[in-house]
């Protein structure tokens, strides 16, 4: 049975949750560089479907906090669809989150640029560029704001409010192009527009993301400066996986297992820590997605269990599968008593009310 467009949100939703628990494992798995190693742990734990996230030993870490925090301000500002407002709403969330983070291992630069938004002055939502600012943190927590603009049409709305999201935090090209792309693609899935399409697609919005930095006049040339990195990262990818032309078939190595996509996990991040950055994040989210299909075991075994930021890719991977297929083929143990479900369940649905307010 295919799942209404209204389930796949609240699955996009809570499944985003899911995958984050399962790649922090309370922070164990997170900071563990082998797959290997995550994997017989997992088999110790009867697999994937035999386990239960629920608390205590399965909280959510900083990225479900702060996508909360991105679809509550969403949800509490955008009827009207004033932009300013919007901004506003989502700087607000990002200060007050920061209360939710005991244990839940938040990123400097996340923590810093929180602390530096004033929402109440006029720009207040914008801090000063960042040389450093590469993360993931835009990237983590920005995947439902592609549900709240699934559509073509709303390209333009998307791409301003995940750029200005993801730059709240992490004002560089390579952390805020990365909240782009998690917003693009969870769109995608909503539309449910070919896998083997998304990266070409994303770098076919790059210019159009130029031209909106350009119209808000803040760090124009700085961004301008550090821009090639994000978009020569993401060229050399689609190239690797044969789909630089978003339409012929993915391209995997005949063996791939754990071992081998530690060695791409890590080959594609900034520094050897995959997953840890705003181009590889939803690189590693991505490359799972194409290579699990509708096979959520798989999916975990792709996006949570590596050597790298598990829960940042776990979290990016999960919310894009449940806008493709639901809760198709994901065991109630792992998301029935997932922390925040019921959070997480309710913006799901006021999110497809807002984009979808006829049906």
């Amino acid at each position: 049975m295919t799942s209404s467009v209204c389930e796949r949100y609240v699955a996009a939703m809570v499944l985003s949750g899911v995958g984050d628990a399962l790649g922090y494992k309370n922070g164990e798995w997170e900071f563990c560089h082998s797959g290997e190693t995550i994997y017989a742990e997992v088999l110790k734990l009867n697999d994937v479907e035999n386990i239960q996230v629920k608390l205590p030993g399965w909280m959510v870490s900083d990225d479900t906090v702060m996508h909360l925090a991105t679809g509550e301000a969403l949800v509490n500002s955008s009827k009207d669809n004033v932009r300013e407002d919007i901004f506003v709403s989502i700087a607000t969330s990002y200060k007050l989150c920061m209360r939710e983070m005991a244990g839940r291992a938040p990123g400097i630069t996340c923590i810093n640029g929180a602390h530096q938004l004033k929402p109440l002055r006029k720009d207040g939502y914008r801090i000063p560029f960042n040389p450093r600012g590469g993360g993931c943190g835009g990237a983590m927590r920005s995947m439902c704001i592609g549900l709240r603009y699934p559509r073509p049409e709303n390209l333009e709305d998307l791409i301003a409010v995940s750029i200005e999201s993801g730059r709240m935090t992490h004002n560089n090209p390579v952390g805020y192009l990365g909240s782009l792309a998690s917003a693009l693609f969870t769109s995608y899935a909503i539309q449910e527009r070919p896998l083997n399409s998304w990266g070409r697609g994303l770098l076919d919005c790059l210019p159009l993301a130029m031209k909106y930095i350009e119209s808000t006049n803040h760090c124009v040339q700085e961004s301008k400066d550090t821009w090639s990195y994000f978009v020569t990262a993401w060229e050399n990818y689609l190239k690797s996986r044969g789909i630089a032309d978003g339409k012929s078939d993915v391209v995997f190595p005949q063996t791939y297992g754990f071992k081998e996509r530690d060695k791409f996990v890590k080959k594609v991040s900034y520094d050897g820590f995959g997953g840890a950055s705003g181009h590889d994040a939803p690189m590693i989210a991505y490359d799972a997605l194409l290579g699990a299909g509708d096979n959520w075991k798989e999916l975990c075994y792709r996006s949570m269990f590596h050597g790298g930021d598990s829960d940042s890719t776990g979290v990016i991977a999960a919310c894009c599968f449940g806008a493709l297929y639901g809760f198709k083929n994901v065991p109630s143990a792992n998301h029935m008593h997932v922390e925040f479900r019921q959070r997480l369940e309710d913006v799901g649905n006021q999110l497809y009310q807002l984009a979808y307010p006829q049906e």
